[in-house]
């Protein structure tokens, strides 16, 4: 089969698509050098009577069959995240739910989980914002109690209601000293930059990275023992880098910049980064094996698998980086791991047709999808559906 992508445009080119997968099997050793956790989509009930602007409908069965999945291969989940569309479509009644039923299936089949606590539930809309601090704390705990009581580690996730109501500094230490006070368990902190959601600008009490990132140490050496780690999401490898190397011992570095984990993994000889990534919603397979290589000592073989990654990435998250969703379940689809291409929120039109073709050709040119005539067969019909087939 031959199919014609199309370009911007309106051009088309000819792709025929690879003839053989890479071989990624599941099972083997346990990760052992990094901490490594995908976090994962939903997949969302294509026949639900729902909406964008309505409540989530989601497909249990096969959203937590992709997380059995991941876990399959060796990789932890991190659940009800901004991969999951929390604040895209996902509320946090969909999210508690999520927390509840990927916390049971971790419990039964002993797979690695944490869970996003957020403060989603109170509403932003930038005109006269109702809550205060207090407010934002209770909605923190509120979220903190359901990972918590369902026996998940929590992330406490960058929150648009405190970056809407903090003065400065103070505002977010007095926020986030109160919960790290509470919990019962360290917790993985968050640092999500405005590039996956402009809300979050000045985040940290400062539009200075410099200053927020005195903020964040702060904040940790206040409360020791209290903090796992914190995963950073800027997009910027040499400020996550040096981040890493001021932060305290036994508190890790999770990467969530999508655009260089194969060198922020790897590290340098002052430490390195393990992994917190949406982007291994999609690479599970080949960044197991990649981190094996690690785990044998074999850095060159870990780059040799996932540099070649980084292209598929990049696209991905190309600006507006928040509609990354998109093409991993897109992705997601075409592997065979759901039967449709239907997001909660309607979030699978996000993104532009000559976008998707491309995320398909450069996904398959990399062996990700395990039976390449199908998911060729599924992109043919998506192009018939939008008029463009050839």
């Amino acid at each position: 089969m031959i199919l014609h992508l199309p370009a911007p445009g309106g051009a088309t080119r000819p792709y025929r698509p690879c003839a053989e997968p890479a071989r990624y099997v599941p099972g083997g050793a346990p990760l052992t050098s990094r901490v490594v956790f995908a976090a994962a989509h939903v997949v969302a009930d294509p026949y639900a009577e729902t909406g964008p602007g309505g409540p989530a409908a989601v497909d249990w069965d096969a959203t937590l069959a992709f997380r059995r999945h991941l876990w399959s291969h060796g990789l932890g989940v991190a659940e009800a995240m901004d991969t999951a569309q929390r604040g895209m479509g996902l509320d946090w009644a969909g999210a508690a739910e999520l927390i509840r039923r990927s916390a049971a299936e971790a419990d039964a089949v002993g797979g690695p989980l944490v869970c996003g606590a957020g403060t989603d539930q109170l509403a932003v809309t930038g005109i006269g914002f109702p809550y205060g601090l207090d407010e934002v704390r209770a909605a923190y705990e509120e979220q903190l109690a359901v990972c918590e009581e369902s026996g998940a580690r929590a992330v406490l996730m960058a929150s648009r209601a405190l970056a809407a109501v903090a003065k400065g500094p103070k505002d977010y230490l007095e926020v986030y000293g109160r919960l790290l006070e509470q919990v019962s368990a360290p917790v993985v902190l968050h640092w999500l930059g405005p590039m996956f959601d402009p809300a979050l600008e000045g985040y940290w009490g400062s539009a200075d990275p410099d200053h927020a990132t005195r903020t964040v140490l702060e904040l940790i050496a206040a409360h020791p023992g209290k903090v796992d780690g914190i995963k950073v999401s800027l997009l910027d490898a040499r400020r996550e880098s040096e981040l890493r190397r001021l932060l305290p011992d036994g508190v890790r570095c999770y990467t969530g910049d999508d655009f260089h984990y194969p060198e922020l993994i790897e590290g340098d000889d002052h430490g390195a980064s393990h992994a917190l990534l949406g982007v291994f919603d999609p690479l599970a397979p080949v960044a197991a094996e990649a981190v094996r290589a690690l785990d044998a000592d074999d850095a060159p073989g870990f780059r040799a698998l996932l540099d070649p990654t980084v292209e598929l990435a990049r696209h991905l998250f190309r600006e507006p980086t928040r509609f990354y969703k998109t093409g991993v379940v897109l992705l997601a689809w075409l592997a065979g791991h759901q039967s449709h291409f239907t997001m909660v929120g309607g979030l699978q039109s996000a993104r532009s047709l000559p976008h998707l073709a491309r995320a398909y050709e450069l996904a398959d040119g990399l062996g990700l999808f395990p039976d390449p005539e199908a998911a060729a067969g599924r992109m043919r019909h998506l192009l018939i559906v939008q008029g463009v087939a050839q």
